[in-house]
């Protein structure tokens, strides 16, 4: 449920209408102030609350019932667009971040190299895998804690903040020394623990929706970080598992509007998990952009053919020096820069 405000209430009878609120129904309260309104949302059960009696107390205009089961997510909660801060780099607001770097980290040069190259090359943020959740367990599975260390590293050799995956509970402590921007990946989207766990932490975290997760369910997860005290979420579409074989995974594209309308969290974009192939990177990326992404999550490695994870959808840092060039005027066309 949802009281909006009578105009111009102050600061001071919100607090006392959110008091008075709580002790009366039992609920938590989330106030937010806009340019034209304030609405304080009901958090927990308010079947027994009726819409008539809720607007009985004074300073509140009226009463709206949500039907949705996601609420600190929820756009109707929070109508301004959220902005998270990873690092002093604001995603959410008029820039369009680009976070890239490699699949997996390989080594301390390695990361610094391909870091300072995305810098020179426009991006804002870094990004590398040290714990690597695959597929099959033969596969590379990270150089784990040293890969943190070797992105500490490079962030403070550049000052790109930085964004790797965490894939289990009792990595958040390791992980909070390490990273500015918790990344939980498509298979551990609804891993409740983990999302239980960094929402202790009130560091901001990339949520990434699974391959086979409808869009509720990823605003439901959202929803586990942000009511255990983590209201720093940032959602990411990385495409999902269809019946077409011809791309990795199919890029929701109509999953960013649809984001847009229900969320008020920003939302990240992963070309190169979507398409599996570094040549679909550049129109992905235009699509994401011109669709109103907040961000994108492009792999770079400096010698792709030889990488030691998803070499096959990796720019080199040539092609994404390029590719930020050809996505300038596509940010600018939709009101948005790079």
């Amino acid at each position: 449920m949802i009281l909006v405000l009578k105009h111009g209430t102050p600061p001071e009878r919100v607090n006392e209408i959110c008091a008075v609120v709580q002790k009366k129904y039992g609920v938590q309260t989330w106030p937010s102030t806009g340019e034209t309104s304030t609405l304080i949302g009901l958090i927990g059960d308010t079947s027994s609350i009726a819409t008539s009696d809720a607007e009985l107390v004074e300073g509140v205009a009226r009463a709206i019932r949500v039907q949705e089961p996601y609420k600190h997510a929820n756009r109707a909660f929070h109508p301004a667009d959220t902005q998270v801060s990873v690092g002093g780099v604001i995603i959410g607001g008029t820039r369009v971040v680009v976070c890239a770097g490699p699949c997996s980290v390989e080594s301390d040069a390695q990361i610094y190299r391909t870091a300072s190259d995305v810098k020179t090359a426009g991006a804002a943020m870094l990004r590398g895998g040290a714990f690597k959740p695959r597929t099959s367990p033969y596969a590379f599975q990270g150089l784990k804690a040293e890969g943190l260390l070797f992105l500490k590293n490079a962030r403070s050799q550049t000052g790109l903040p930085v964004v790797s995956e965490i894939t289990n509970p009792a990595q958040v402590e390791l992980f909070n020394d390490f990273v500015d921007l918790f990344q939980i990946g498509a298979r551990n989207m609804q891993n409740f623990e983990l999302l239980k766990q960094v929402a202790h932490t009130r560091k901001p975290v990339l949520l990434k929706r699974g391959f086979a997760n409808s869009i509720e369910e990823l605003l439901m997860s959202a929803e586990h970080i942000m009511s255990g005290g983590n209201p720093n979420v940032i959602l990411c579409e990385r495409g999902i598992r269809t019946f077409e074989t011809a791309t990795r995974n199919t890029l929701d594209i109509s999953a960013i509007p649809v984001l847009k309308a229900k969320s008020h969290l920003p939302v990240m974009v992963d070309p190169s998990h979507a398409g599996g192939d570094a040549y679909l990177v550049e129109p992905l990326s235009k699509a994401a952009i011109a669709a109103g992404a907040d961000g994108l999550l492009i792999e770079v490695h400096h010698d792709p053919k030889n990488a030691l994870c998803d070499g096959k959808q990796s720019l080199n840092p040539a092609q994404f020096a390029e590719l930020m060039k050809k996505l300038a005027p596509v940010a600018a066309a939709v009101g948005r820069e790079l």
